[in-house]
């Protein structure tokens, strides 16, 4: 009974070393596959601007792509845990996110814009002391907490539910990137985004401190997707569709 024991705790040891029976030939994304053209469903399967990198990331490390969708503000704790290897999901760096994880370099830059009711005579001046409506943990949440002190700041997991906010009159305009706002200005009349942008910011990807060898696989796959033209012609398949 003893030597079964001991048996038992070996493998037990084992599995946790060995990462709890990970899979080599499999490599996992972790995002939050509500932000179209970057990462959103399609007939059921998560499609986008981030997958389509994130294949070919795959593909360089001769490994099958895993995507696992969560909640955006659960993406870094998932990478730094070692849930998951990498993330995209149109994080944009932060020095307290470069804490808890390593960036890769930038591969795409938007606009934070605001999204308000047609019927609305607000401008991107007037908001600051408005009721906003961003994404948990999103550059939007940062920059408004961090700029509109006298505003009143609703926090949804997910941009659609902001959205449903702005829609039902709770909230005076909703603060995100500007692609998945056009994506949502397409498929949602009665809505229109303010002329201007309240901010700029880069996409990178993110992958666990240290892990230096996918870091610089990611780069390098960035590098050629961007110098060969393939990022923009992602970004143009995903929004006209």
């Amino acid at each position: 009974m003893k030597f079964v024991k001991k048996i038992m705790l070996f493998v037990f040891v084992l599995l946790i070393l060995t990462g709890c029976g990970r899979d080599d030939d499999k490599i996992i994304m972790v995002t939050e596959a509500g932000f179209a053209p970057y990462e959103y469903y399609d007939n059921g399967e998560i499609v986008g601007v981030d997958v389509d990198i994130a294949k070919e990331i795959a593909k360089e490390l001769g490994k099958e792509l895993v995507i696992k969708d969560i909640a955006f503000d659960s993406i870094i704790n998932e990478v730094r845990t070692g849930k998951a290897d990498f993330g995209a999901a149109g994080i944009s760096y932060s020095d307290e996110r470069a804490k808890k994880v390593d960036f890769s370099i930038n591969y795409s830059v938007s606009k934070q814009v605001v999204i308000v009711n047609e019927n609305s005579n607000l401008t991107i001046n007037d908001i600051a002391n408005k009721k906003i409506a961003v994404q948990l943990g999103s550059i939007a949440d940062t920059f408004v907490t961090e700029n509109y002190k006298a505003a009143i700041i609703v926090r949804q997991k997910k941009y659609l539910a902001a959205i449903e906010d702005l829609k039902a009159g709770k909230v005076d305009c909703v603060v995100m990137d500007e692609l998945p706002a056009r994506e949502i200005i397409n498929s949602n009349v009665g809505l229109k985004i303010l002329d201007g942008s309240l901010t700029n910011d880069s996409y990178g990807m993110i992958v666990k401190k240290g892990n230096t060898e996918l870091l610089e696989t990611i780069n390098k796959v960035l590098n050629r997707l961007s110098s060969d033209g393939s990022i923009d012609r992602f970004i143009i398949n995903h929004t006209e569709k």
